[in-house]
């Protein structure tokens, strides 16, 4: 069962994103562009391009398209009904469909790049926390210390052994985490 607190974690996980609440529904943003919401009855929306958003309808029983002005731009599907990993895949492409062009090619770089160009993070924390940590922009370790504890581990990708060595890396350089 998917949660609430999932979409979010996942949803908060790339640049640019902004929350906003409005009469229960809650809207994650790039640049003003809507990419995902969840109702208040728990259905979550997802701005999709059309093939992904009909292979997403197809995978589950109470999903179906979602549609603006008669054109169909995603998918919605009662968010405890989407698996997490599906989840966090669809939340990704979304962002994608959304977010400008130059944020997107940042983050394919960074994903398909075997080496962390300008990083200073210790290897130890792991390819997903380093991806969750460079989708946030978080590049350096100076970077890493701008955020807390919570903020680190609220990134999906990012585990408390991943924070335990950086929060060590950071000790052993005279800094910390915020």
């Amino acid at each position: 069962m998917t949660t609430r607190a999932q979409l979010r974690k996942a949803a908060l996980a790339f640049q640019e994103v902004e929350e906003a609440t409005a009469e229960g529904v809650v809207t994650y943003s790039v640049r003003g562009k809507e990419f995902a919401s969840v109702t208040k009855d728990g259905t979550v929306r997802l701005r999709l391009p059309d093939a992904e958003a009909g292979d997403a309808v197809a995978a589950y029983p109470n999903a179906e398209p979602l549609v603006h002005a008669g054109r169909p731009i995603g998918f919605r599907a009662p968010l405890a009904d989407v698996g997490g990993q599906h989840l966090w895949s669809l939340v990704t492409t979304a962002w994608k469909h959304r977010a400008p062009k130059r944020l997107v090619a940042a983050l394919n770089a960074v994903v398909e790049s075997p080496a962390r160009p300008e990083s200073d993070l210790p290897a130890g924390i792991g390819k997903p926390a380093t991806r969750a940590l460079a989708n946030a922009g978080l590049t350096t370790l100076d970077h890493v210390a701008t955020r807390t504890r919570a903020d680190l581990l609220a990134m999906h990708g990012v585990g408390p052994k991943a924070v335990r060595i950086l929060a060590d890396t950071l000790a052993e350089n005279g800094k910390s985490l915020r």
